[in-house]
């Protein structure tokens, strides 16, 4: 009998390819393993196992696989469903969920190697001279990779001489597969077996005696021997003897001492005994109960606690009972700065339990964290991480703690999938019957909708811990502050008097500004011109550190210009302010008192967020500047006050959340000011101090702008009140993509009538040298979404076979948070 398997393959392709396996070998593979597998005419993919069956394709004819990657599944049954279930949510294929899921060291690579063929003798005169020097390398070598042949010939299109090559039979081409993922070896050293006996020791160290730093290096072997009772690493070794590893190596190349490896993790927890979690107050010990009781009806509950009120203790009771049932945990961050900062706090209660997973982490790290999980060891009974957590292979998951829930973060945007991560989670925790915890001081627009439909549980909780009362919060005028000549700078005279204060008490400010860089545009005075990305519809916005203008959207940067480029006027001007120029300013304003920035362009390296929040916390640094990065969740003892430099900017922006997202972000950066017994305060400054939001802010009034927010979004009928997609075409050519939209909204709108938007040019038109066209399709809650997806799929065929149409990329973007 012949048997078939179905593979996923890691390109975005609609179906699952089939190969053809012996019986031995469907004996021994299940769903979930890695295959190597040819694909087209000389590619080779790493493919996961999705079914073993027994019916041949009809279409082509099935090949063989290459080889077993594994020897047991590294993709268990409840992650392939998880797959299936965001391919078809978020309208994506299962090889985009494959290889947003598996660490990149899972999927190998193939890498073309070239041989000679040992069969066929060739004379050289029936040679090209760069044939022969492709011919004549391989004398020299056994094999050369692509890369090699482009270096020897200095060129980068070599395949033409490849294929010249291979139809002269003088070569043949090999497809090799690599694995990726290397364990970390760490290299040991002991005394050789010989010189056990104390005879032979003591005729060891006489012949050393003329070699002093060789018989230090042994006498140290004995004595950290003697101290640790371990095996002794060679660094350890070569700091204790003060020794270089050249004379480690001369006693090994002796025989004196024998290096051996041992196998080890890249990230370890060496801390000491833990802590006993903390006493809850009243408050907390209420909602806990309340949690739990609402967990008997409801697998997924919303937590409402304001700033400060202590969840995160509330989390860490529930994570002790998930693993008194022996069941793993997942705690889903918004941020990795966050990470830091709890790591120290979980690993504190829960010692070498805890794992953490996110992008900073190395791909040698990553597999590590998913073997852990998937073996279920001790290391890994809780994982602490950002969005692509969700992926990993849990076995006896437990509990989901979503932490700062409305955090537009956990929203993937490219590529595909497309996922929202505390939406993936719940399905994840419904797939494993375990409880999902939403926490937020500032829950978003959905959740607390369902919770007020009853589809999730809700706990609130409105006091702070040990009833700290909340930051007293001040809007300043500064239209007002500028007519009357007192702002310095972008400084409003009230926010200077309130920072003097908390500086000459000892206590830290946090200054918020939600762009960085120095100014967004520099113009010119003359004639008005500012410069613009080449690439996209965007000006460049200034970044003084490296004297440079960057775009934030495709990367592009080049030096800061001295003249004009329009008109040749040195009068170049700066308007609008990022938060280096907010921090040169403080320098100026404070110049006895330390301020550092913490912004994607300071936490750039694995470490740069620890690094900026340690200082902070150390009290290192007095006024800390920052974006976004800075809102969500940081828990920092000494902070006073707070300054929100322009709350303006945020709540202009052409987005139909932008008022929510800006409530959330005011006061989520408000919740760091006065954390201990002294009130915090907060300035936020505004043209517009009589706007609703910046009000409801002001009084931290959620409901009043949730329904206020819920009026609109009714009437307007967006989410959460409707389904949303959003359709976006991209190509270089304006008029490609504007024809293309053109028939697809036509298309659309000929199926869903008036549900549809557009098609619309967004705010900023071109980016990466493509223009984009959205087009946008409300879905009634008691419309199909399952039939309306497949619709969209049926016209977005049907676009893709009309062949001016082929070349436009099309994106759909499922709840486009």
């Amino acid at each position: 009998m012949t048997y078939f398997i179905d593979v996923i393959l890691p390109i975005p392709l609609e179906k699952l390819f089939t190969y053809s396996i012996t019986p031995s070998e469907a004996d021994f593979l299940k769903a979930g393993m890695r295959v190597a597998v040819p694909f087209g005419k000389s590619k080779i993919y790493t493919g996961i196992v999705y079914n073993i069956h027994t019916e041949a394709p009809i279409v082509y004819e099935a090949k063989a696989i290459d080889q077993i990657l594994d020897e047991s599944p590294v993709v268990n049954a409840i992650q392939l469903n998880l797959w299936q279930w965001i391919a078809s949510y978020y309208m994506c294929t299962l090889g985009d969920v494959m290889r947003a899921a598996l660490p990149n060291a899972f999927i190998l690579e193939s890498e073309t190697i070239i041989v000679l063929n040992p069969d066929k003798i060739i004379n050289d005169d029936d040679l090209k001279d760069d044939e022969f020097l492709v011919y004549e390398a391989l004398q020299h070598q056994s094999s050369l990779k692509i890369h090699d042949i482009s270096n020897i010939l200095d060129k980068k299109t070599v395949l033409p001489v490849i294929k010249r090559l291979i139809d002269k039979e003088a070569i043949l081409i090999e497809e090799e597969v690599y694995e990726k993922y290397k364990p970390k070896l760490v290299r040991y050293v002991k005394l050789h077996a010989q010189f056990t006996s104390e005879r032979a020791l003591q005729n060891l160290l006489e012949e050393l005696s003329r070699a002093p730093k060789q018989s230090q290096v042994v006498l140290s072997l004995f004595s950290i021997s003697a101290k640790t009772k371990k095996p002794v690493k060679v660094s350890d070794l070569s700091n204790e003897s003060d020794a270089s590893a050249s004379i480690i190596k001369t006693l090994i190349d002796k025989g004196v001492l024998e290096e051996y490896f041992i196998q080890t993790d890249r990230v370890q927890y060496s801390g000491e005994e833990n802590e006993a979690s903390k006493h809850l107050n009243i408050f907390q010990e209420t909602a806990l109960s309340e949690i739990k009781e609402s967990f008997n009806d409801q697998a997924v509950v919303l937590l409402h606690g304001v700033t400060s009120s202590g969840k995160t203790e509330i989390y860490v009771k529930l994570i002790e009972e998930a693993l008194a049932k022996n069941k793993q945990v997942l705690y889903l961050l918004p941020e990795i700065a966050l990470t830091t900062q709890l790591v120290t706090r979980l690993q504190n209660y829960f010692g070498e339990q805890v794992a953490v997973f996110h992008s900073k982490y190395s791909s040698q790290e990553r597999v590590e964290v998913w073997n852990n999980v998937l073996e279920n060891k001790n290391k890994a009974q809780i994982v602490l991480g950002a969005r692509s957590s969700v992926f990993l292979p849990f076995n006896h998951l437990g509990l989901i703690i979503v932490d700062e829930e409305h955090e537009q973060s956990f929203k993937q945007f490219d590529p595909a999938p497309r996922y929202h991560a505390r939406d993936t989670a719940i399905v994840l925790a419904n797939l494993h019957e375990a409880n999902t915890l939403l926490g937020s001081a500032t829950p978003s627009l959905e959740s607390y909708y369902n919770a007020q439909q009853n589809k999730y549980g809700f706990v609130e909780i409105n006091t702070r811990y040990n009833n700290v009362l909340m930051p007293d919060i001040e809007l300043v005028d500064i239209k007002d502050k500028h007519k009357r000549k007192l702002m310095k700078g972008h400084f409003s005279d009230r926010l200077i008097e309130e920072m003097m204060e908390a500086l000459k008490e000892g206590n830290q400010i946090i200054l918020f500004q939600n762009r960085r860089g120095f100014s967004p545009i520099v113009e010119c005075n003359t004639c008005g011109i500012s410069p613009q990305c080449p690439n996209c519809d965007v000006s460049l916005t200034y970044h003084q550190y490296k004297d440079q203008l960057r775009c934030h959207y495709c990367g592009y940067h080049t030096a800061m210009i001295k003249t004009c480029s329009a008109c040749g006027s040195i009068e170049l001007d700066s308007k609008g302010f990022g938060t280096e120029q907010i921090e040169e300013e403080v320098k100026l304003l404070f110049p006895d008192y330390k301020a550092a920035r913490m912004d994607l362009d300071t936490t750039r390296g694995k470490y740069g967020y620890e690094k900026i929040i340690t200082a902070f916390e150390q009290q290192e640094v007095d006024i800390l500047v920052g974006t976004q990065m800075l809102t969500k969740g940081l828990d920092f003892r000494n902070v006073k006050l707070v300054g929100i430099m322009n709350a303006d900017n945020m709540l202009n922006f052409p987005d139909f959340r932008a008022h929510e997202r800006s409530f959330q972000l005011m006061l989520q950066v408000s919740g760091r000011a006065g954390r201990t017994d002294k009130r915090g305060k907060v300035l936020i400054q505004t043209y517009n101090p009589e706007h609703r939001i910046l009000q409801q802010v002001s009084t931290n009034n959620y409901i009043e702008m949730y329904n206020e927010q819920m009026n609109d979004r009714y009437n307007y009928k967006y989410p959460p009140v409707y389904k949303q997609i959003k359709i976006t075409l991209k190509h270089k050519d304006y008029n490609r993509v504007e024809a293309g939209s053109q028939w697809m909204a036509k298309s659309l709108r000929q199926v869903f009538g008036d549900a549809i938007l557009g098609p619309e040019s967004p705010p900023i038109a071109r980016i990466r040298n493509q223009f984009h066209k959205n087009i946008l399709i409300k879905i009634p809650k008691k419309q199909s979404l399952v039939k309306t997806k497949e619709a969209i799929i049926k016209i977005n065929n049907s676009f893709s076979s009309i062949k001016d149409f082929r070349s436009v990329k099309v994106i759909l973007n499922v709840d486009n948070f």
